[in-house]
């Protein structure tokens, strides 16, 4: 996706988009896992959507890295950001709500956040990003409610097993700077690959899914959350993290909470606090303030966020 400049109501549009695309990967997750083993739907997942990445890099002209380093630390960025995050996720979901999902994982951009305030300093940290994080947190809070945590800590493997798959898209982000001077696509459609190879032998041999009966609801599900949820995110990402910066582009998960644990509600029957509203204006207020460009003239230089290019995407 070839890039020139940042277009502030573009980017706001795609940032909806893309929070739709990822807050729909977990009813997608609960629909496919209903018939699909964990492993399987996620052996599918990484396949389908790192082949589709190919293509869609090849239609661009953007090269894959032949070195044998590099395709090293694909593997490690495959543990962090799809082998190990995607399959404890989509295990969870057999016992625990989609919305409820949304909300535990909804932590990782205040990791990530952390963590480039904390450790690696690759970008600026603004008054107005504090502001967008604190209010964004605060959405979250009144958004889901109370009663959305009245289930935590009954099925409480499944929680923690998605609470360690957000600390490792956290140590993916963190890791992913090793990416450097390399296109965002790169480690991303490398990474899901060797996710494939990684859990396409064992689902052959765990699950055996020439055994398996899926149904066409749950076919249907794992087709969405590969194209739609990974792919496709990808590459409204790809053009995000160029012109809003990682932690702007982070603001998403804010969005990704309500979009999410609306789309539970519509197609699975899950609840929504009675706060939502509120919430709802929070969120678009921290999103705001992360996201829309400040421009102080100084010298008669606009001032710009500065984003990452070789950061990956945290994959739902």
């Amino acid at each position: 996706m070839n890039v020139r400049g940042s277009n502030p109501s573009l980017d706001l549009i795609l940032l909806l988009a893309l929070s739709t695309l990822w807050g729909a990967s977990y009813t997608f997750i609960r629909i496919g896992v209903t018939t699909i083993p964990p492993l399987t739907l996620i052996a599918a997942r990484t396949l389908i959507a790192g082949s589709l990445l190919v293509l869609w890099m090849t239609a661009q002209r953007i090269p894959m890295p032949r070195d044998s380093a590099v395709w090293r630390r694909f593997f490690v960025q495959a543990l962090l950001n799809s082998v190990v995050p995607f399959t404890l996720i989509a295990w969870a979901e057999r016992s625990v709500e989609a919305g409820l999902a949304t909300i535990l994982n909804s932590a990782s951009p205040v990791m990530a956040f952390l963590a480039t305030w904390l450790i690696t300093r690759h970008e600026q940290i603004t008054p107005r990003k504090l502001f967008g994080v604190v209010v964004g947190i605060a959405g979250i809070c009144l958004v889901v409610g109370v009663s959305a945590f009245e289930g935590l800590g009954r099925q409480l493997i499944p929680q923690l097993a998605i609470v360690a798959a957000t600390v490792c898209y956290a140590a993916a982000a963190i890791y992913g700077r090793s990416f450097k001077g390399l296109s965002p696509a790169a480690p991303a459609a490398g990474s899901l690959i060797v996710g494939a190879v990684l859990l396409v032998p064992l689902s052959l041999v765990v699950d055996r899914p020439w055994t398996l009966h899926p149904s066409l609801r749950s076919l249907m599900a794992l087709a969405a959350l590969a194209i739609f949820s990974t792919a496709m995110a990808f590459v409204i990402y790809f053009r995000l993290v160029q012109t809003l910066g990682s932690v702007g582009t982070t603001a998403q998960a804010y969005l990704r909470v309500p979009i999410g644990v609306a789309i539970s509600i519509a197609f699975l029957g899950e609840s929504l606090s009675g706060s939502a509203w509120l919430g709802l204006v929070c969120v678009v207020a921290g999103v705001g303030a992360m996201t829309i460009p400040s421009r102080k003239i100084a010298h008669g230089a606009p001032e710009r966020d500065s984003g990452p290019s070789a950061d990956t995407p945290k994959l739902d």
